[in-house]
This record gives C-alpha cells, sequence and structure tokens, in this order.
C-alpha cells in the first residue's frame, strides 16, 4: 500500500482512539489510475519510514502519520497512553528508520541535566589574582549533539531537568557548554516525547505536563492498545507478526535519510495560498465563539496556530507529493488540539473542520 493512500485513508476510517466523522463527503484524489499507474502527485518522500513503520508496528496509523508529519515539519511530537501500547516502539522504530543520529533517554525521578546534555567536565587554572579558579563546563552530548531525540515518559522528568529541556526544544540552542561564552546550535529535527496518561482516574496516572510545557510539542496524540480496545483482527496480526520475526526486512538508514532530505528541502519550498489562511482563520474562529473555546479551558497560542499549524499545513502537502497547501490539509489540526482544547470540542474537531471547507466549496460554486 503506498504512502498516500494510508495517509488519506484515515479519513475514512477508524483512526486509533478518534473516530472520523465528517458531516458530508469530501471529494479527494485518487492516486492510482486505472491501469495501476503512480500519479505524480502521490508522494515519495517517507515510502522507506513508511514502511519500516508498517513492517514493524500493526496499526496505530494516527500515530504513524503523525510522526511523519513531525519528521517533515521538523517539529516535536508527544504521545500519551498506558503503558504497553507501543507509544515508545512507535518513537524508536521512527528514530531508527530515519538514519539520523539520534538519543534516547529513559526519564526518571531522578534524572540529572548532565544525562541528558553530556557529562559535566570540571576545569582548575590559576586565577589572575592569585588562588585557583574552578569551573563546570559541559563536554555536549545527547540532546545537545542527536538530531532526532526520543525522550521516553518525559512528565517523570525531575522539574529543573525539564525546565532546561524544554528550553532546549524551544530554542535548539544551549548557551556556553564548553567555554560558557558560545552559543552551541543544536543539529536537533524533531523530538519525540512519551508519557503515560495523565487522567486522575486512570491506574497508570502520572503528574501532568504544565500546559505552557506541553505546548512546546506542536504535534500531540493520545494512543490506546488493540486488546484494551477491542480490536481483534488488529491483535491476530500482531501475534503473527512476533511469531516469526524473520519475516521483518532490515532498515534502510541510508535511503530514509535521503528522503526526509528531499522532504525537508520540499517543505521549505511550500506554499500555503491566502485561500487557505483564511480557513485556517476561520476554523480558529468556530472554535472560539460557537464552541466555547477559551483561555481559561484552552491554549490557542498564537505559536501554535498562526505559525506552527502552517508548517504542519505545509508537510501534510509535502506527503502528499504537492507544493502548495489545499483546505482538506486542515485536518492536521487534529494533531494540534489533543491537549490545547477541552476533550469535547477535539472529539468533533474533523467535523468542525469539514463544516468550514464544505461551506467555503459552496460559496465558491
Amino acid at each position: 500500500m503506498a504512502l498516500a493512500r494510508r495517509l488519506w485513508g484515515p479519513w475514512r476510517r477508524h483512526f486509533g482512539t478518534l473516530q472520523v466523522a465528517w458531516t458530508s463527503t469530501i471529494s479527494l484524489p485518487a492516486e492510482v489510475e486505472g491501469d495501476g499507474r503512480r500519479q505524480p502527485w502521490a508522494s515519495m518522500y517517507s515510502d522507506e519510514v513508511q514502511r519500516v513503520l508498517d513492517e514493524r508496528i500493526i496499526g496505530h496509523d494516527a500515530g504513524k502519520e503523525a510522526i511523519l508529519l513531525a519528521l517533515v515539519a521538523q517539529e516535536h511530537l508527544y504521545i500519551e497512553g498506558p503503558p504497553g501500547v507501543a507509544k515508545t516502539m512507535l518513537a524508536e522504530t521512527a528514530a531508527e528508520a530515519t538514519g539520523l543520529s539520534f538519543f534516547f533517554y529513559q526519564m526518571h525521578r531522578d534524572t540529572k541535566l548532565h544525562e541528558l546534555i553530556g557529562d559535566a567536565v570540571i576545569l582548575k587554572e590559576p586565577a589572575p589574582e592569585g588562588g585557583e579558579l574552578v569551573r563546570s563546563l559541559t563536554r555536549p552530548g545527547g540532546i545537545l549533539t542527536a538530531e532526532l531525540c526520543v525522550l521516553d515518559d518525559i512528565s517523570r522528568a525531575p522539574g529543573e531537568a525539564l525546565n532546561v529541556l524544554l528550553r532546549l526544544l524551544n530554542e535548539r540552542q544551549y548557551n556556553g557548554p564548553s567555554t560558557g561564552q558560545e552559543v552551541w546550535k543544536l543539529p536537533l529535527k524533531t523530538a519525540i516525547a512519551t508519557s503515560n496518561p495523565s487522567d486522575p482516574g486512570s491506574r497508570y496516572y502520572t503528574e501532568p505536563l504544565d500546559p505552557a510545557c506541553l505546548d512546546r510539542f506542536v504535534l500531540q496524540l493520545k494512543t490506546d492498545g488493540a486488546v484494551s480496545a477491542g480490536r481483534w483482527d488488529e491483535a491476530a496480526r500482531i501475534i503473527d507478526l512476533f511469531s516469526d520475526e524473520r519475516n521483518i526486512s532490515p532498515v534502510s538508514p541510508g535511503a530514509a535519510a535521503a528522503e526526509l532530505r528531499a522532504a525537508s528541502e520540499a517543505h521549505a519550498r511550500a506554499e500555503v495560498p491566502e485561500r487557505v489562511r483564511r480557513l485556517l482563520l476561520e476554523v480558529l474562529k468556530q472554535l472560539v465563539t460557537k464552541h466555547g473555546v477559551s483561555q481559561k479551558s484552552s491554549l490557542l497560542t498564537d505559536r501554535t496556530f498562526l505559525v506552527k499549524a502552517l508548517r504542519v499545513m505545509r508537510a501534510q502537502a509535502v506527503l502528499q507529493g504537492r507544493q502548495e497547501c489545499i483546505p482538506e490539509d486542515l485536518k492536521v489540526l487534529r494533531y494540534l488540539t489533543t491537549f490545547r482544547v477541552p476533550e469535547s470540542v477535539h472529539a468533533k474537531i474533523d467535523r468542525i473542520i469539514g463544516k468550514v471547507v464544505e461551506s467555503a466549496k459552496a460559496n465558491a460554486e
């Protein structure tokens, strides 16, 4: 199955914990001609990453799409779900498949900052006025030198380490790792963080991230397991896969790295036309004026919805083999609203977007 069909398919089928429910049908382009030839717009930018994800992880279509969007847009992704539902496996597999240098760290209550950014080095040298000058510097490592990082159980990290970490994710630079004066530019492209549910009623409850901290992760989603959700066909496929792991082909990281470079170049050229920008604004208006989204109940920041949303929409266009966004690319807002609006509003975000798009089409006619 080719990439474009996988990415358009979720409009019409169950999507992990999300059920798409458009109020009317939106026509989508066919990927393959009647004779089976691939049409020019069908994307080849992430076939290798997609192949590895599909081959090693059954289901989790939403997670796979979110990861591809994060990689192409070079934004950060947060995945929340109970233990044992492939959150970490999704992140690790994506990291391995990309061919990028990556850093994996399992967060815990005693996580120290140097475990994330590199070893602390103590230097002693004579002081000009006499005596000895002792300085503590950092030998860059970990997140300071990785292109992609996986931060498992991020909500378990202590405040001191977490605050610095989130600042690094946001600014992608670190001041003075080796001399205390220079600015260290991070090669980091994407960070994928995982966490157990922050619902107080959950058996695996963990302290939730502060909303402002969580906002550093542009893309966000909840996931679940095949057994707990009663997806028995999917569960049977998982059993079949792991009954004989010889069926899993080796990863070709070089091919994936080339694809991502091409995708990054295409993303820089992709455009969001004015008509799509106006529709984005209309969706935001609908959320505020008709669905009760407010500062008290939500986190609709300008950074996320007026700037970052455009990057994710352009990534969606690139993954579809286009250099220009279309109204249907607004569907990616489902990954931006997961924890930023009330759960009841997020549950119908697809319908809200669908109505805005259909209304615009009707007015154009």
